[in-house]
């Protein structure tokens, strides 16, 4: 069970996401989570950098939606300046968000991969669902209350992981 908690791969950032190498592995569609990922939660527009990493991909025709735990609001001000299509109040790691991504992106699950900046959400729910899943870093080290608690979970997992010789990252 707990090897549902691994990514497959973890980056310190979004930016170390490359289209080419994306394209080497047969990925067309990426799901990313919103906050934390992209941009620090309690920010609510794309930073310049992130406007052009997603043209860089959108170059590359590589589909990007965001499925977040937010609300619709938070995620639809997002989201739409960057014609990006989303899901919202996701409830990861339940399956449903990433089902709806994949089929309104029409691609594969190993087409796909989901990126994210927790375990207990993205990682664990691109995991069930079937997809390829990249870990990365948090932009900030402040969450809201509910994903705290889930930081202090994670930690510990990585924590036995890295004991266990699982995981050999640093954070």
């Amino acid at each position: 069970m707990l090897k549902k908690f691994l990514p497959n791969e973890h980056v310190k950032s979004i930016f170390d996401i490359h289209p080419g190498v994306l394209k080497q592995k047969g990925i067309k569609g990426i799901i990313t989570d919103l906050d934390n990922t992209l941009v620090a939660w309690d920010v609510k527009d794309a930073t310049p950098e992130i406007v052009q990493w997603f043209k860089l991909m959108k170059e590359h025709d590589i589909k990007v939606t965001i499925i977040s735990n937010n609300n619709e609001e938070r995620v639809k001000i997002f989201s739409e300046p960057l014609a990006t299509p989303f899901v919202y109040s996701a409830r990861k790691p339940l399956g449903h968000a990433f089902k709806t991504a994949a089929k309104q992106m029409n691609l594969k699950k190993n087409e796909i991969v989901v990126v994210g900046d927790q375990l207990m959400t993205d990682v664990l729910g691109g995991n069930f669902a079937g997809f390829y899943t990249i870990l990365v870093v948090p932009i900030v080290q402040t969450d809201g209350k509910m994903t705290r608690i889930n930081r202090k979970i994670e930690r510990r997992i990585l924590h036995y992981m890295r004991k266990k010789g699982k995981i050999t990252w640093e954070e």
